[in-house]
């Protein structure tokens, strides 16, 4: 494997052809990989067609000067600047780092020294991602379930606050789906929890592969899954859990060698009535999943919301849909 040193990119921008020369041997046989041109201008052509980690840039040069190099630098690229300047009564470190320089070097530079510069510039360059990364898989974990790599239950209430608002804005239609894998805890008990693991990862591959784009699934906890469908009526989303369960009962698991095992799944389907409470929704999710449950597994049910009180209609009756 290579090490990071000699992966790393450096460009040197300097109009005295000796320095950018010197320079460029230099780096080049520290184990760096440099370039070296004469001029903003090039500098910026190079960019564009190149990536590089460290820009070491004069100040001064023959028509865009080094600072404005720098801050263009940093507003498009990916690459921190080492500018450098023999004019030390003119330009100030402050102002240097102000503008996003990671260092400030005088002239005339020793390459030693310059070179010191450039490896602290560089460490702190990966330790600085190094951080983002985290950062970001920290904030990844936050929102997703270890296992499944869905969405987590907390991510799943956020979200749909986030429906339910954008539905009482708009008035399109929101669908909910709740899913609990049938006679779980059996399988779990006959073949051992890692079988079981593996179940709930290639059941939430499934899901994933019947939704759309602006479709979310989140793990609810244990065997519970929810299905969050934005601008979708009660049929397409009872179409959608159908597509579910029969990709499931398709599916067959080996949990040991030489046996299949089908595993299939109650889902319960409702839509969003307007003005009701977040737990209303999803409670009736929960019942009409519950009520697959007691018709005998395997099936989608859709629960329709109550009408409002004064109305004079009567409310919807519970929808089986039975694949057997």
């Amino acid at each position: 494997m290579a090490s990071a040193k000699s992966k790393a990119q450096i460009l040197i921008v300097d109009d005295d052809v000796a320095v950018r020369t010197t320079m460029n041997e230099y780096i080049n046989t520290a184990g760096f990989a440099s370039d070296a041109v004469s001029c903003a201008e090039e500098a910026l052509e190079l960019l564009e067609k190149k990536s590089f980690h460290v820009v070491i840039t004069d100040i001064i040069l023959p028509a865009m000067g080094g600072l404005d190099l720098t801050k263009i630098i940093k507003k498009d690229k990916d690459a921190d600047v080492i500018v450098m300047t023999g004019y030390s009564d003119d330009y100030s470190y402050e102002e240097a780092i102000n503008i996003g320089a990671s260092d400030f070097v005088i002239k005339p530079v020793r390459l030693e020294e310059l070179l010191l510069r450039l490896k602290r510039v560089l460490k702190e360059r990966d330790l600085t991602k190094e951080r983002v990364r985290m950062m970001e898989k920290l904030q990844r974990l936050a929102v997703t379930d270890g296992l499944t790599k869905l969405y987590n239950s907390r991510s799943f209430y956020s979200q749909l606050e986030t429906e339910v608002d954008r539905f009482n804005r708009y008035k399109h239609p929101l669908a909910l789906l709740l899913l609990d894998l049938d006679h779980f805890k059996d399988y779990n008990d006959t073949y051992g929890h890692l079988e079981g693991d593996k179940i709930l990862v290639r059941f939430s591959q499934i899901i994933k592969s019947c939704l759309r784009a602006n479709d979310t699934a989140y793990r609810y906890g244990g065997e519970e899954f929810t299905v969050i469908l934005p601008e979708t009526g009660g049929e397409e989303a009872r179409t959608v859990a159908q597509r579910i369960r029969a990709a499931l009962e398709a599916e067959r698991f080996s949990p040991v060698n030489g046996k299949n095992v089908k595993l299939t799944i109650s889902i319960g389907v409702t839509e969003y009535q307007a003005k009701e409470e977040l737990s209303t929704f999803i409670q009736r999710a929960d019942r009409a999943m519950y009520r697959s449950k007691q018709k005998g597994r395997n099936m989608v049910s859709m629960l329709c919301a109550e009408p409002p009180a004064d109305s004079t209609k009567t409310a919807d009756a519970p929808q089986v849909t039975n694949p057997k």
